[in-house]
């Protein structure tokens, strides 16, 4: 497999997505409402007449007012006993068929690189520590499977799905978009007075300006009190610096050579303002079947993740689903790419259960049997049985007790965005020092 290093230059990175893109700007009394592909994405991004029976836009299962997740609740929603919880599937715009996969967030989801990076120079000090070799698989891409290159072919999947908005064709997208004057008159403003001609341009037109608009601000405010307090006390000496509160305690487990959460869920060598906190690397650690879902929406099928892009086709891959960003993880339950767990806590200790699954396939280790917080009942066998990251899983080396969990929790916490603080949990922010 051929191998190509990709750079990741955040800060340039950052500067140009606040930057933003779009067409030239007019200025003069006649200019079109939607005067930059910028102005027309994102008014086509929450545009529910782009779907076939008017009920979903990209906002319906990217929700800008709640990290941009999914968050309707419906008959296949969860109660948790700490609030409802939206389905692990989204509904589609029949209203009638449900998902296989939680909607991932579209917050960060610029930074993704373009899919097919086969590999990146990454120095982690975490993998140094543990002995974790450096990643040589497919790197960045969007969707769980990285199966559309950019944000723009992102955008151009959904309105086709007919387990999402389910329109027939482009045409009939087009046409849509031809139904709204304004939209006419921005589109032969950016694009040219004859971009209607073409079908196919006037589509791609469409999905480049809704991807466009996903790489403003808003969607990447790096805003969170981990960049607005946490990180104004690193210098050389950060490492010993005193911990006060909890969610610096957990701060501190997470980026500690005893435990591998940072091999995965850190992009960059140091801790600065703009980390991401995923590597958009590929990844099999055992997630079970979500039952529930399966039983609601019907699907049989083992979900292959990576193997199911058309570009991939090494068994090898099979089973493993891009790293999710963890920056407002507390906010955008429910968890992994079926969405399988409601709570935080429940994620840290599934890991915890990896790890003595990984020590007894390693070197026979007896497996310490922990059960499953939400069910009570003994966590299921995973989807994907192959290609699991045992090497990973394996490499920690602490144990974590009530404390360390709760604590491991509130530095989430803390990575949410100032837009959606409101959404946390207040006797957990209070009891996590984050007030």
């Amino acid at each position: 497999m051929k191998k190509v290093v990709v750079g990741f230059a955040l800060l340039s990175f950052a500067s140009t997505v606040l930057i933003g893109c779009g067409g030239s700007s007019n200025s003069s009394d006649d200019a079109p409402k939607f005067s930059t592909k910028v102005e027309l994405g994102k008014q086509l991004y929450s545009d529910k007449n782009l779907s076939r029976d008017g009920n979903q836009s990209c906002a319906t299962c990217h929700n800008p007012d709640k990290g941009f997740i999914d968050d309707r609740t419906n008959d296949a929603s969860r109660d948790t006993g700490h609030g409802l919880i939206a389905s692990a599937g989204s509904l589609g715009d029949n209203q009638t068929s449900i998902g296989d996969r939680n909607a991932p967030t579209a917050a960060y989801a610029a930074f993704s690189p373009a899919f097919p990076a086969e590999t990146h120079n990454r120095p982690n000090k975490i993998m140094t520590d543990l002995d974790i070799e450096a990643y040589t698989g497919f790197v960045g891409g969007q969707f769980w499977d990285g199966r559309e290159t950019d944000l723009k072919g992102q955008a151009g999947g959904p309105p086709l799905n007919p387990g999402e908005m389910n329109m027939p064709d482009k045409a009939s997208v087009v046409e849509r978009i031809k139904e709204n004057a304004e939209y006419v008159a921005g589109f032969e403003h950016v694009y040219g007075g004859n971009i209607f001609d073409d079908v196919e341009a006037a589509y791609a037109a469409m999905a480049e300006s809704i991807g466009e608009f996903e790489k403003e601000p808003e969607f990447a405010t790096f805003d969170s009190k981990y960049d607005r307090t946490f990180l104004n006390f690193r210098d050389e000496n950060f490492y010993e610096f005193p911990i006060t509160s909890k969610a610096l305690t957990g701060q501190a487990l997470f980026f500690s050579s005893n435990l591998t959460c940072a091999a995965c869920h850190q992009l960059q060598p140091l801790r600065i303002k703009e980390e991401v906190f995923t590597s958009f690397e590929y990844h099999n650690i055992g997630v079970p079947v979500n039952t529930a879902l399966r039983e609601i929406n019907g699907v049989t099928e083992l979900d292959k993740g990576l193997l199911n892009n058309p570009t991939v086709t090494a068994e090898t891959e099979k089973g493993k689903f891009k790293v999710p960003t963890l920056r407002n993880v507390a906010v955008t339950a429910p968890y992994m790419h079926n969405g399988i767990f409601n709570e935080l806590e429940t994620v840290i200790r599934f890991y915890q259960h990896a790890k003595e699954k990984a020590l007894f396939t390693n070197n026979g280790t007896p497996v310490k049997l922990i059960n499953n917080p939400e069910t009570n009942a003994p966590w299921g066998e995973a989807e994907i049985d192959q290609n699991i990251e045992h090497d990973i899983l394996g490499k920690s080396k602490q144990n974590l007790d009530d404390g360390e969990v709760e604590a491991l929790v509130c530095f989430f916490m803390s990575l949410t965005d100032a837009r959606y603080e409101h959404l946390l949990d207040p006797d957990k922010v209070q009891s996590c020092g984050l007030e």
